[in-house]
């Protein structure tokens, strides 16, 4: 396949643009603390104590590398080879350390002594918590309060590793609201803290920092493809929501010509219900949280509601590279619902011995419905397993209904869905056995 415009190419144009999306669109208050951030990024990137450091803290504390795992029962399912990139089995259980290690080095080099973040499926909070634990930061999370719900798992965690959770009641009480807040903190606090975000979003250099530090997933999953199947995959698949595990799944791959970026977005009740969170499939360009890029917003410009099973990607939003990967042709952005979600969470569990994050059981559940028609017959892919399901067994099974056991719950028949994946539970499904 043709590539159009590789991301090296967009950010040699303009730093801090990707093609037309990114910039800064911030107030005043925090254009001294974004300048004092590139400044501390471009020292630290030309300074070799700073890789060395951050590559043995990946090691020695974050358990990288982490494997790559041929899922030959869920290859047979699928009809295509599947390769895990198992993120899942970091430390924290996803992906996110990856980036929170490396600013959290950054936040003691520019000398502060706070970091705060967003989150929303918890997972973030979590490595950013540990990340505080380990270097002696101050910490505060925010998290809406319908996510806290969801995942109390998660804070619970934080709490344990010192952090500060700040429940948030506002607007729809997820994602979208708990970066709000955050935002507001760090205008107010902007000399003492450091806001640490989570995903590849936000006005520059943010974008660039966490696809800098993500991008370790994509590097190693090409060398150990390479080692362990040969060549190269026809597909590279990651779930996307503001989009931090695919941008660093992507990274590596978008030069290479021949394999196929695949995002999946979280598509709730459908496409055009007006329940979803596929920005990219249903969206605009548009302003949100300091750059420009591609977001659910209606005919005013007044941001729409997201809606998504996965607190993780219940975002109205996505980074500003996917929105030029997706508008040069060179990433395919695609969805699943919720049934989806369920689906390829469930599978995962059965025919794996894996219990994955509802945020890549998206791509799981694409993947087995459509992976095969849109892949063809001998496809070899990589997924990336950006997270472990701990953290969300309670809420499936209070999602599907699920309480009259999980054998029960999951159905007899192993081969196909069951009912619970396509339907709302009935009273009978709800009562005791």
């Amino acid at each position: 396949m043709s590539i159009t415009t590789p991301a090296t190419e967009a950010t040699a144009v303009r730093e801090g643009y990707f093609g037309v999306f990114g910039g800064q669109y911030v107030p005043e208050a925090l254009s001294g603390a974004l300048t004092q951030l590139v400044d501390a990024w471009h020292d630290a990137e030309s300074d070799p104590a700073f890789a060395s450091e951050l590559d043995d803290l990946r090691r020695s504390y974050g358990g990288r590398p982490t494997p790559l795992y041929r899922a030959g029962r869920l290859s047979e399912e699928a009809g295509v080879e599947v390769w895990l990139k198992r993120e899942d089995l970091a430390h924290t259980g996803s992906h996110k350390l990856n980036n929170v290690v490396g600013q959290a080095l950054l936040t003691r080099r520019m000398g502060k002594p706070r970091v705060i973040a967003e989150t929303g499926a918890g997972q973030h909070g979590v490595a950013t918590a540990t990340a505080a634990a380990l270097f002696g930061l101050e910490c505060t999370v925010y998290m809406g309060a319908e996510d806290c719900r969801r995942q109390r798992l998660n804070v619970v965690r934080m709490q344990l590793l010192g952090a500060e959770v700040v429940p948030v009641e506002s607007g729809t009480r997820t994602l979208k609201d708990a970066i709000n807040e955050a935002m507001r903190d760090w205008v107010t606090n902007v000399d003492s803290t450091h806001y640490l975000i989570g995903s590849a979003m936000g006005p520059h250099p943010f974008p660039t920092i966490v696809r800098e530090l993500q991008k370790v997933i994509s590097i190693e999953a090409k060398e150990q493809f390479a080692l362990q199947a040969g060549g190269v995959p026809d597909a590279v698949i990651a779930c996307v929501g503001g989009g931090s595990n695919a941008i660093g799944s992507f990274a590596d791959w978008i030069a290479v010509e021949g394999v196929q970026l695949i995002g999946i977005e979280a598509a709730g009740e459908g496409v055009g219900s007006g329940r979803s969170a596929a920005t990219i499939s249903e969206g605009r360009e548009a302003v949100l949280h300091g750059s420009r890029s591609i977001a659910l917003v209606d005919e005013d410009g007044q941001v729409r509601p997201a809606h998504s099973v996965s607190a993780g990607l219940d975002y109205p939003g996505v980074g500003p590279e996917h929105a030029h990967l997706a508008t040069s042709g060179r990433g395919t952005y695609l969805s699943a619902t919720d049934d989806d979600a369920l689906l390829g969470f469930r599978r995962t569990c059965e025919l794996e011995g894996i219990i994955p994050a509802l945020e890549p059981a998206h791509a799981v559940g694409w993947l087995l419905r459509h992976g095969h028609d849109h892949l063809g017959d001998g496809a070899r892919v990589i997924l990336t397993m950006s997270g472990r399901g701990d953290k969300d067994v309670d809420e499936v099974v209070e999602v599907a209904g699920w309480d009259v056991g999980v054998a029960k719950a999951f159905g007899t028949d192993r081969s196909e869905p069951t009912d619970h994946d396509r339907s709302e539970p009935t009273d009978h499904d709800r009562s005791e056995p």
